[in-house]
C-alpha cells in the first residue's frame, strides 16, 4: 500500500529504487475518472509504461459522478480509479453511490486531497484497494495498482469457465467461442479461448486464425512455460480476446497425465481475468481434472435421450467432485430442429432437476454460415436475437447479471458507520 507520507523522489515519481521490483500487471481493464487536467495528464503518462503493456486503461473526466452514471447501464472494468475533491463526506457519499453500481470483484482506486490517515485506514479496512494523495508519481501508481493483483494473499485474477458437450456434436464449441466474444466484446473484459482438443479443436477456424504455435508448445515442453512463453503464444482475435489455439494434426497423439494443464491454468488465472476453456467431448483424467478445477463448467446438451443421460452422469459427478462450487450450467442447443424427435427443453431440465442457464434454438443456416466464414454470430447477424443470449449467458458465468441491490462489494459496513455518526 503506498503511505499516505510517502513522498515520490521526481516530478513523475521515476526515481524508483533500484532494488525495488515492481511486477507487470496482468490483462486486466482499468478505466480512470479524473477531476483534473492534471491526475488526467499523469494517469496517460502511466500507460505508457513498461509495466501497463498488458492493462487497457481509459481516462475520462468527471470523476466519481461519472463514473457512476457510466455503470448504471455497463459493466465495471476490473479497476475503477476515481479522483475525489478535498470534501471528506462528499467523497464517501461519492463511493456510495459507486458502490451500488459496481460489479463484484471491481477492485477500487482513490485518489483524494485530504491527508486523513483514519480514513485511508478504514476505507482500506472496507474494501478500497489503495488511497493516494498527491504530489505522487507514475511509479507510485503503478505500484498501487501492480499490489492489487501481486501483493501476498490477493485473489487470483481471473476465473476459468469449462464448456463441454454432454455429446459429440452438440455445438459446445460453437457456444462457448461466441460466449467469450460476449466476454471481451460486450463486457469489455480480457479473455482467452483456450482450445483442449488438441487433435480436432475448431477454435482457430472458427475464428479465422492460424497460429503456428499454441497448446502443444506447452504441452510438450513445460519446462519452459511462464508468463511470458504464454504471451508470445497467444493469437489476438480482438482487442480483448485471444487465442491459444490447438494444432488439430494427427502427427502424434495427445495421452496427457491428468495434470498437465495444471502449470497452464494457474498461471492463465494470475494473469487474464476470463479463461475459457473448450473441453473436447472426451472423458479422460486430464478433461475429467479440467472439468473439477475450474470455477464455472458449462454442460451443453441437445435435447434428446442420449445427451440427457450424458448431462445427468456429469452433473452428479461434478456435484459429487465439487460439493462447494456452483452446479454445472446447462445450456439446451439445437432445440426445436426440424423432423427430429427431441425432449421438451421444460422435461429436460425437470428430469436434470436444473434450470437451462440458455435455451440456444436451431438455425443451421445462420450458424453454418458464420463456421463457413471464420466469424461469431454477433459479426455475421449482428441484430440476431441470439447475441442477446449469449450475452445474458457471458454475464451470468462472469458474474456481472446481479442485480443492482445486490452489488454492493465494498463499502457497505463504512456507509453503515457513517449514517449512523451523522444521525448522532
Amino acid at each position: 500500500m503506498t503511505s499516505l507520507t510517502h513522498q515520490p523522489g521526481g516530478p513523475l515519481g521515476t526515481g524508483a529504487s533500484p532494488s525495488e521490483v515492481i511486477a507487470p500487471l496482468p490483462r486486466v481493464s482499468i478505466q480512470a475518472f479524473c477531476e483534473t487536467p492534471e491526475i488526467a495528464r499523469l494517469i496517460e503518462q502511466v500507460t505508457t509504461d513498461r509495466r501497463m503493456e498488458k492493462a487497457h486503461v481509459k481516462v475520462q473526466m468527471g470523476g466519481g459522478l461519472a463514473a457512476t452514471e457510466a455503470y448504471k447501464a455497463a459493466p465495471t472494468p476490473n479497476v475503477v480509479v476515481i479522483e475525489g475533491d478535498a470534501h471528506r463526506e462528499r467523497l464517501v457519499d461519492t463511493l456510495q453511490r459507486l458502490a451500488e453500481v459496481c460489479d463484484p470483484g471491481t477492485k477500487v482506486v482513490v485518489i483524494g486531497q485530504v491527508n486523513d490517515v483514519l480514513l485511508y485506514r478504514e476505507l482500506m479496512r472496507q474494501g478500497v484497494s489503495d488511497y493516494l494523495v498527491p504530489p505522487f508519481g507514475v511509479v507510485d501508481l503503478v505500484r498501487s495498482l501492480s499490489e492489487i493483483f501481486r501483493a501476498p494473499g490477493a485473489d487470483p485474477v481471473g476465473r476459468t469457465i469449462a464448456f463441454v458437450g454432454a455429446k459429440g456434436g452438440v455445438g459446445a464449441s460453437t457456444i462457448a467461442h461466441n460466449v467469450s466474444w460476449a466476454i471481451a466484446r460486450q463486457l469489455k473484459l480480457d479473455s482467452v479461448v483456450v482450445d483442449l482438443d488438441l487433435a480436432f479443436g475448431t477454435a482457430g477456424l472458427n475464428f479465422n486464425q492460424d497460429p503456428p504455435q499454441g497448446v502443444a508448445e506447452i504441452v510438450f515442453a513445460p519446462d519452459r512455460l511462464d508468463g511470458a512463453l504464454v504471451d508470445r503464444l497467444l493469437s489476438k482475435c480482438t482487442e480483448q480476446l485471444s487465442l491459444l489455439a490447438a494444432p488439430a494434426t494427427l502427427d502424434r497423439v495427445y495421452d496427457f497425465h491428468e495434470d498437465v494443464f495444471d502449470p497452464l491454468l494457474d498461471i492463465m488465472r494470475s494473469n487474464v481475468p476470463c479463461s475459457v476453456l473448450d473441453v473436447p467431448h472426451v472423458w479422460t483424467a486430464w478433461s475429467k481434472r479440467a472439468l473439477i478445477s475450474a470455477d464455472e463448467v458449462v454442460i451443453v446438451a441437445s435435447p434428446d435421450l442420449a445427451n440427457l443421460r450424458n448431462a445427468k452422469n456429469l452433473i452428479d459427478l461434478l456435484k459429487a467432485a465439487r460439493p462447494n462450487d456452483a452446479a454445472a450450467r446447462l445450456v439446451i442447443n439445437q432445440a426445436g430442429m426440424p423432423k427430429r424427435a427431441e425432449i421438451k427443453p421444460s422435461d429436460f431440465c425437470k428430469a436434470l432437476d436444473l434450470e437451462a442457464a440458455a435455451i440456444i434454438p436451431c438455425d443451421p443456416a445462420l450458424f453454418g454460415a458464420a463456421a463457413n466464414n471464420g466469424q461469431m454470430i454477433a459479426e455475421t447477424a449482428p441484430s440476431n436475437k441470439i447475441n442477446d443470449i449469449f450475452v445474458d449467458l457471458a454475464k451470468r458465468l462472469t458474474g456481472r447479471s446481479e442485480t443492482r441491490a445486490t452489488k454492493r462489494a465494498f463499502l457497505e459496513p463504512l456507509m453503515a458507520r457513517m449514517n449512523r455518526k451523522k444521525a448522532g
